[in-house]
């Protein structure tokens, strides 16, 4: 990977407002931990990058994002549908992407999904594959439960903060 690339690659993930980011090819590692990286006592850690390769100071990247415009309220067909389905999807906590690419179920098209409708899944398990800048990042759920809905097709653009999956958290 050269400076350039390491370069570009920072200013996406501060243009994402992500809070931390970490790479591995080879023996190459990259690890980043911006202004968004909240520590456990709720304190905000300075900006750190890291490499196993030759550590290069690279200035930091200010980028002005507007934030994300509220979502249009749903038109419902008939008033008692709508109460049931907000009843319902409710209780479910929602996978969101941590950033703009496209979303993948499984490692290749011969493998199997990560997760099916149903299966149950635990805080840290793979749940599925965002490629972004021909960089394949595995997703992680942050809680355990029951898969209950799948909301993004394979293979489609996904953007930030958008619901991948509807989990149960009561399984």
């Amino acid at each position: 990977m050269t400076f350039k690339d390491i370069q570009e690659l920072l200013r996406l993930i501060n243009r994402l407002e992500l809070s931390e980011f970490k790479m591995k090819d080879g023996e190459f590692e990259l690890s980043v931990r911006t202004k968004h990286f909240e520590k456990s006592k709720g304190q905000i850690a300075a900006p750190v990058v890291t490499a196993a390769a030759p550590v290069m100071s690279v200035p930091q990247v200010q980028a002005a994002v507007p934030p994300p415009a509220p979502a249009p309220a749903k038109q419902a067909a008939t008033p008692q549908a709508p109460a049931k389905e907000d009843s319902d999807e409710s209780r479910y906590i929602p996978v969101k992407s941590p950033m703009v690419g496209t979303f993948y179920r499984s490692s290749g098209p011969e493998k199997p999904a990560y997760v099916k409708v149903g299966d149950d899944i635990q805080k840290g398990d793979v749940v599925c594959i965002i490629e972004a800048m021909k960089l394949f990042n595995e997703i992680e759920s942050e809680i355990s439960g029951k898969v209950a809905k799948i909301m993004v097709e394979d293979a489609q653009p996904v953007e930030y903060d958008q619901v991948l999956f509807l989990v149960d958290p009561q399984g």
